[in-house]
């Protein structure tokens, strides 16, 4: 147990390890700031220097050169607090448990570190009795760890759904609001310093797979590892794809998402390209910007929004997680350590309840439609939404389209139709109720193998129905 401050210390010695685009406004904002965050911390915090590769390349002018050092664990060794924004595994994982050893608190913005490794980051925190922060690791400035970790403790949280990655987010809005193709919006991502030059953690969706896994931690007090996180990316998404969900009165976002479940009892996580309601509050969050919406038992319906990249907003999360560690170095106390004593299980994908919507390329002739709700059927997946989009006379069903299904269910048959209104293809829009991915897998291999299915397009999950 730690004890309790009898003498405050004069100072909080920092050290940062990392000087990029973060690691630059965090020593730029704890200069300009200086006073406002010795006020809040109770004492000053002093940075007594900062971890680089190359001392000799061009810093930001406000960066003390005499500071620079490539020995980081000779910095490690003099400081109260290290903050980590290095980024990746190694070296930053070996750095981090030399922080703990030596008595350091940690702050990280390192999600790849925490998602990777949080168990046995916890575990040396709470062996060193010291404390881990990593704010900054999820959503950028938006305070949601502290919201599920501290703000929520009281109440119990079922579902958080998110926008956790600004670069898929402005790829998307650009491909839906100005008819971008993917890569003229990824380039122009780039152009404007939101994408790196190899954009594949982002449009891959890994980067929102790590957040994912943090969240669903916290929020269900159960360790997710990353690896039971199924991702998908963006890289198949198409303008057209984009333009017939604003049509249909739906959103595309590459949304994290991770839920309790009961039946079975578990947790649902999962990140992909997500249909979500025009008027779902995450449907209008544009650019680059993030979104975390939380629904919880008690507190309903909680939405934050902000900034979820760039230097000076993630540094604003490092900041806040400083002057809470500086502050129980001054007065005593600590942070809250890991909650996971729920152990809930993660579920596999082919177990996730999911509500879909996937398009078939049929041929456009009678039978058709009942030969498709009937395989629908055979799997006990039911039908909560078809459309029709006709390659040629779009009003030769009619009004027929949901007779047609609802025939299928009850066993009736198909309506005669006039041979000549056969067309030669058609697209069939499906959105289903909540079923299993595993059954709808064997569907949809069932449906491509069908006599008239021309091909089964990509399946997009939906959220906020």
């Amino acid at each position: 147990m730690r004890a309790p401050v009898t003498t405050p210390p004069s100072e909080v010695r920092v050290a940062l390890l990392g000087a990029g685009t973060v690691g630059a406004q965090v020593v730029r904002l704890m200069n300009e700031r200086a006073d406002d965050l010795a006020a809040r911390a109770g004492a000053p915090l002093r940075l007594v220097g900062i971890a680089v590769t190359d001392v000799e390349r061009e810093r930001e002018p406000w960066i003390p050169r005499d500071l620079l050092t490539t020995d980081a664990e000779g910095l490690i060794a003099d400081a109260d607090v290290v903050v980590e924004l290095i980024g990746g595994i190694d070296p930053p994982r070996a750095l981090v448990h030399a922080a703990m050893a030596a008595g350091a608190t940690v702050v990280t913005g390192n999600k790849a570190l925490v998602a990777a490794h949080g168990p046995e980051l916890h575990d040396a925190a709470a062996a060193a009795d010291v404390d881990l922060y990593y704010e900054a690791a999820v959503a950028g400035a938006i305070p949601i760890v502290y919201a599920l970790r501290e703000s929520l403790a009281g109440d119990t949280v079922t579902e958080v759904l998110g926008i956790v990655n600004g670069t898929t987010n402005y790829v998307l809005d650009e491909m839906a609001t100005n008819g971008s193709t993917f890569d003229d919006a990824v380039a122009q991502a780039q152009a404007l310093g939101f994408a790196e030059a190899d954009p594949s953690a982002d449009v891959d969706g890994h980067d929102s797979a790590a957040k994912a896994a943090l969240l669903a931690s916290l929020a269900f007090h159960t360790r997710v590892p990353l690896e039971n996180v199924p991702v998908e990316g963006i890289r198949g998404v198409t303008v057209e794809e984009m333009a017939a969900a604003q049509e249909t009165g739906y959103a595309l976002k590459l949304l994290a998402v991770a839920r309790r479940t009961t039946s079975p009892d578990g947790i649902s996580v999962r990140v992909g390209p997500t249909l979500i309601p025009a008027d779902h509050p995450l449907a209008t969050v544009r650019g680059a910007f993030n979104a975390v919406v939380v629904e919880s038992e008690a507190a309903g319906r909680l939405m934050f929004y902000g900034q979820g990249a760039g230097g000076a907003p993630t540094a604003s999360a490092v900041l806040s997680d400083l002057v809470a560690a500086a502050g129980h170095r001054v007065r005593g106390g600590q942070a809250p350590r890991e909650s996971a004593y729920a152990r809930l299980a993660p579920l596999p994908a082919s177990s996730q309840r999911i509500t879909a919507r996937f398009d078939l390329e049929i041929d456009d002739r009678p039978g058709m439609l009942a030969l498709v709700a009937a395989v629908l059927a055979r799997h006990g997946i039911s039908i909560e939404a078809v459309r029709q989009a006709a390659h040629t006379d779009p009003t030769a069903y009619g009004d027929e389209l949901y007779d047609v299904f609802d025939d299928a269910y009850d066993g009736g048959s198909d309506r005669d139709r006039d041979p000549a209104a056969s067309r030669e293809s058609a697209t069939l829009t499906i959105t289903t109720h909540r079923t299993d991915e595993g059954t709808l897998a064997a569907c949809l291999a069932e449906l491509a193998g069908a006599d008239g299915v021309r091909a089964v397009l990509p399946v997009r999950r939906v959220e906020g129905v």
